[in-house]
């Protein structure tokens, strides 16, 4: 006779992670830039990514992972990362890469601890210093209600929006060269014999016959009208702390941001922080003057044209999309465009 199995609902009570914040936004938004001058704050962790975290929610969003479980796996997942993190388990000691323990503002911070004890004396550790992470994550905030559930006031979310026509090159070469390739992590479903990714669920048939460029579009015009829902309905349910910052208004006038960062984490500015912006080459003259980096060239970064304004820096953007679509996808881009436009940032 088979065994018959109780059903139990998964439980994590225990904590270790007071405090974690999310970077979150659309490929190509500036959350990686964001990311490494969030780490610069007072007791904030290098920026590292938590690809575990994004799947529970994945699945959870399409009903493969029942809430208990995500909530029990998200708060494990956070405990162990700031465990292993403080003892210099699972750091990113790749030079180049720019989560690199030598991209950070205090290589030797990270290199110390390879040599202090750990195991359960690194508790000690935690305890005292009171760490706070810092993970950068893909587009998840319209699908983060697990991790609200799991941490409640422990999470804060800072969300990096940019003008749709600053984020179409990148997007458009993953989706030509990243999806549905081995290398992509993210959770796929099945669908009529093809594994799509997630966040297409509910368009999989105009994803299929679109083009990769056509795909970036529908993705951000579909993905900004759930997350601001998302957005009101955890803000309502949890008081979630979540700050919306603008890419352009921050690298432009960074300031009036990098405090409200600080008040919403609770981390304080430093000099390393105005050593970190400057590093960052901010604030700039122009939004496209970002650093040249060979990562941000393959993400399709370009220098900015020489005595061009921002609006045709935009046009310029504009005409590469128009001339590789149809009109009708056009039509859904300028209505993105023009809602970014009233909303943050017109030049």
């Amino acid at each position: 006779m088979k065994e018959q199995r109780k059903k139990y609902l998964i439980s994590r009570k225990k904590r270790l992670a007071e405090k974690v914040i999310f970077v979150d936004g659309l490929p190509g938004c500036g959350k990686t830039l964001l990311s490494s001058i969030v780490a610069s704050l007072d007791k904030v962790e290098l920026l590292s990514y938590s690809y575990e975290i994004e799947h529970y929610c994945s699945l959870h969003y399409l009903n493969k992972l029942e809430t208990d479980a995500a909530k029990s796996l998200i708060r494990m997942q956070v405990d162990l990362k700031l465990y292993n993190t403080m003892m210099g388990r699972e750091v990113n000691f790749r030079p180049t890469d720019l989560s690199s323990v030598f991209m950070s503002q205090d290589p030797n911070k990270y290199l110390k601890r390879i040599f202090l004890d750990g195991d359960a004396k690194v508790l000690d550790q935690i305890y005292a210093q009171n760490p706070i992470l810092n993970i950068a994550v893909h587009n998840l905030l319209a699908y983060s209600e697990p991790i609200w559930d799991a941490l409640g006031d422990r999470a804060v979310f800072i969300e990096v929006v940019r003008h749709p026509l600053y984020m179409i090159r990148q997007q458009a070469l993953n989706f030509e060269n990243l999806l549905e390739d081995v290398r992509d992590f993210s959770v796929y479903f099945s669908s009529e014999g093809r594994e799509l990714p997630y966040y297409v669920n509910g368009w999989e048939d105009l994803y299929l016959k679109s083009s990769a460029i056509e795909r970036s579009v529908h993705l951000m015009d579909n993905y900004l009208s759930i997350v601001q829902k998302a957005k009101e309905r955890i803000i309502s349910k949890y008081h979630a702390k979540i700050l919306t910052v603008p890419f352009e208004l921050f690298v432009l006038d960074p300031n009036p941001w990098i405090e409200r960062i600080s008040d919403i984490t609770g981390a304080g500015i430093n000099e390393v922080t105005r050593r970190v912006m400057g590093e960052q080459n901010i604030p700039r003259k122009k939004v496209a003057e970002g650093i040249d980096l060979e990562i941000y060239r393959r993400c399709g970064w370009v220098p900015p044209s020489e005595g061009v304004s921002e609006r045709d820096e935009l046009l310029i953007r504009r005409r590469e999309v128009e001339i590789s679509t149809s009109s009708k996808v056009m039509n859904v881009l300028d209505k993105i465009c023009d809602e970014y436009e009233n909303l943050y940032w017109n030049p």
